[in-house]
């Protein structure tokens, strides 16, 4: 059991680290908001997600690109739009509401992208291939926390950085800008996969 664990840990993590868009979307939202709500955001969203590729294996990967793509434009248009409505003032005062908005749009930003990826595809592959779901679950999850750590703590050092350079108004275009471009790339990336 473990060793399947290690196996899907690995082979999840190795497939997500490479070139994956939700390191940077993680960072973007690091930049903004307090690693904690973040993580629980983001890992809420990891274990539905991956336990839908789990479920459901290999269908996953087959929904329709354009659904795909719509998905994940709306997910980081409506991140986007929450960064801009944000005041341009700097603030060092916790976020009222404990950081609940910033564990909704971190679940929101990460459970409406990229679904069918390389992550999902290898849980769903090992999932096909062994009996104990579970334990497939776990080790995908795990990988994917990992990452999401990885992604914040980068970005919360970031963020201590900018703020400490960038006006708050500078900041809130970048940020934006940022999400748009990779709103973007996701689509692009998605709509041309299938036809590669």
């Amino acid at each position: 059991m473990f060793g399947l664990f290690l196996a899907t840990y690995g082979a999840v993590f190795v497939a997500e680290i490479v070139g994956d868009k939700l390191l940077y979307t993680t960072g973007v939202l690091a930049t903004r908001y307090r690693a904690a709500p973040i993580m629980i955001g983001v890992s809420i969203a990891f274990m539905a997600k991956m336990a839908a590729a789990v479920l459901v294996g290999k269908w996953v990967s087959s929904l329709p690109p354009i659904l795909v793509a719509a998905l994940t434009t709306l997910s980081f248009v409506g991140v986007a739009i929450t960064l801009w409505r944000k005041p341009v003032t700097r603030t060092d005062v916790t976020e009222k509401d404990g950081g609940g908005r910033a564990t909704a749009v971190s679940f929101a930003t990460v459970f409406f992208s990229e679904w069918g990826d390389v992550g999902q595809v290898t849980a769903a592959t090992m999932a096909a291939a062994h009996p104990s779901l579970f334990v497939v679950w776990l080790g995908a999850v795990g990988a994917m926390v990992t990452k999401g750590l990885l992604a914040a703590s980068i970005g919360a050092g970031v963020r201590r950085w900018i703020q400490d350079h960038l006006s708050p108004k500078v900041i809130r275009i970048a940020g934006v800008s940022a999400l748009i471009l990779l709103a973007a790339l996701s689509v692009i990336e998605t709509l041309t996969e299938g036809h590669a």
